[in-house]
């Protein structure tokens, strides 16, 4: 017997029903050329890689012994309470764009302050939320870039920096937040590097940081209510000086900050505001602060030190200006303290290498340790989990430069293939964290990863941060050559299976590489990365040594990036293609300087596993 058209037409439908569902189309804000179609099986493969959750920490509650984190449930990151630790993350915010910089006044605990923007942008607005009723309300203009709100001690008031004046110019404001109306400028400034820092304990003076560049920057007190300001830390001498952090001694007689002023690194100083005088604090650690919480009884400093990559906490008495022991703590990323009014809990997170980003508290009266949050590791074992390798090799011209390698699991016999992973900053550091969704590389592909701090990273001193400024920026690109002469050298890699890749500034030496030292890999990915750096601040004509690239490249932008415009990225895509190279080109048009949103994540992460199985695992 014969089958109906009917049912032909039906087995039809289903066959091409089916066809449909093995393929994972690109959602509506993704421009894709050249990715070849991505089998949901590849997304079964990959999926519980994609699924890791981490916590960072916002703010304590002023009143409660309760504070807010933020974390992802659904596509962005959202605030979320939590109440004790271990316990349960209410989820407070619901938008399509991530939220962050969560503060509570210090006084009250009615309401907090939040900052967003949309698709990436980076044009944060800054918004009030309710707790009793849930409302939110928009505090800002809705149109400028505005960051880096800081509440007065006492509670009533914010200072925030805004470009509302001219787009570009950052300008300080004052707002009370109860009520919006009451926003009105504060300074007229020059330059987009001015960010406020504290207010003094009476209210009065506002400490801010005037930022030039990551070696130079200067302190400020502006009168809280004139707007007049007074510079703290002289400028013109010869040797640049960086100064970060600050915050106002209990009796508001001088500060407390990091500076590598006559150091190598930053040290934790005191500057004395009549006499400007610095005491250092920290000279006996050879590595540099990277960031401290004064108690709110101005008894204690927490700070933490970037030994090697890692993150050390550490207690100073600024009575006595002596150390007091801290318990064992998991070895990793010790970040982001802040004190509790009761002034003896101190809460941080602490990520690592086998461990995803969680936040725990320290009763330093007791001693006693709580974790707080345990975010989700997509049902995956981490604890087998790659620890890095810290490695050396010598460079052109002799200088040692360091990474970390990351080997696959002893499964994977013979020599490896290598990924190469460039930070971004210029002035950044690869450090020893959570790898996240790269662990599917280490583990289900056998591939190994590198990760280099190259001249001009931070955490290895000022002389060495200063080695890629202008015209030695060359010097650089140089360190990745001698880490692909190191390679060889190691028995288990792979030198004929090597890829580039890097975002931001990371992006731009990718290409650098690629144009420089085509011949020593197979391929690269460029995530968000400047094409040329006269382009990057000119927008005027494209990298003039794309031609020597034919390897293939994957060059991933989102279409609203305020840092590297969209239009640095297609005219890389453009010009390389003109050598018959394959290109592949992933662009998101509401995503701003790297990917946010996990949709569009998942499908930069499946198309670049098969970028790589193509093209490294050759």
């Amino acid at each position: 017997m014969k089958p109906s058209l009917r049912w032909i037409a039906v087995l039809l439908l289903a066959v091409v029903a089916f066809a449909q569902d093995e393929v994972i189309s690109p959602n509506e804000n993704l421009v894709v050329e050249g990715v070849p179609p991505i089998p949901a099986s590849l997304a079964e493969t990959v999926g519980r890689y994609t699924n890791f959750r981490g916590a960072s920490l916002q703010n304590w509650d002023p009143i409660n012994r309760e504070m807010l984190i933020s974390t992802r449930f659904a596509d962005t990151v959202q605030i979320h309470l939590v109440k004790m630790p271990g316990g349960a993350r209410t989820q407070l915010t619901f938008y399509p764009d991530s939220v962050n910089r969560a503060e509570y006044s210090p006084v009250k605990n009615d309401s907090f302050v939040f900052a967003k923007d949309v698709g990436g942008g980076e044009f944060f607005q800054i918004y009030r939320y309710d707790k009793a009723s849930g409302d939110v309300t928009l505090l800002t203009d809705g149109k400028s870039r505005n960051t880096d709100a800081v509440w007065s001690y006492a509670g009533d008031k914010l200072v925030y920096g805004s470009t509302r004046r001219t787009g570009n110019d950052v300008d300080l404001y004052v707002m009370e937040p109860a009520d919006a109306k009451s926003d009105h400028l504060l300074a007229q400034l020059q330059g987009g590097g001015w960010q406020a820092l504290d207010w003094s304990p009476d209210n009065r003076k506002i400490l801010v940081l005037e930022e030039i560049s990551a070696n130079e920057s200067y302190l400020w007190v502006f009168d809280a209510a004139s707007g007049e300001k007074t510079l703290l830390t002289p400028k013109g001498g010869a040797t640049k000086i960086s100064y970060q952090g600050g915050r106002f001694s209990k009796d508001g007689k001088g500060i407390y900050v990091t500076t590598d002023k006559d150091s190598e690194f930053h040290r934790l100083a005191y500057v004395d505001l009549a006499s400007k005088a610095h005491s250092y604090l920290t000279s006996n650690i050879p590595w540099d602060v990277d960031e401290f919480a004064l108690s709110y009884d101005g008894n204690l400093i927490a700070f933490v030190t970037n030994e090697d990559g890692f993150g050390i906490l550490h207690l100073l008495d600024t009575k006595t200006g002596k150390e007091k022991p801290v318990p064992d703590l998991p070895k990793g990323i010790v970040s982001t303290v802040r004190w509790h009014k009761n002034n003896h809990d101190l809460a941080f997170e602490i990520t690592s290498a086998r461990s995803t980003s969680d936040v725990y508290s320290l009763d330093v009266q007791s001693g006693k340790v709580e974790r707080w949050t345990y975010s989700e590791t997509g049902g995956l074992n981490i604890a087998n989990f790659s620890e890095p390798e810290l490695i050396h090799w010598k460079s052109w011209d002799g200088r040692s430069i360091s990474g970390f390698l990351y080997r696959p699991p002893a499964k994977f016999s013979g020599k490896r293939p290598v990924i190469i992973d460039i930070h971004g900053g210029p002035e950044g550091q690869y450090r020893p964290d959570f790898l996240g969704r790269d662990n599917y590389y280490l583990n289900e592909l056998g591939i190994a990863l590198i990760f280099s701090n190259v001249r001009g990273s931070t955490g290895y001193g000022k002389t060495f941060l200063a080695l890629d400024n202008g015209m030695l920026r060359e010097g650089s690109y140089k360190d990745i050559n001698s880490l692909l002469d190191w390679i060889p050298t190691q028995p288990d890699l792979d030198p004929s299976r090597v890829l580039i890749t890097g975002g931001s500034y990371g992006g731009f030496m990718t290409l650098a590489v690629a144009t420089n030292y085509n011949d020593r890999i197979c391929c690269s990915v460029d995530v968000v990365g400047p094409s040329n750096l006269v382009t990057f601040l000119e927008r005027t004509a494209p990298f003039n040594k794309a031609k020597n690239i034919t390897k293939p490249l994957f060059v991933i932008a989102g279409k609203n990036d305020p840092r590297v415009p969209a239009s640095e990225s297609e005219q890389m895509v453009k010009i390389v293609r003109q050598n018959g190279t394959p290109v592949w080109w992933l662009m998101a048009k509401d995503e701003g300087h790297g990917f946010r949103k996990k949709k569009n994540r998942d499908y930069q992460f499946y198309a670049t596993v098969m970028f790589v199985k193509q093209y490294l695992l050759k």
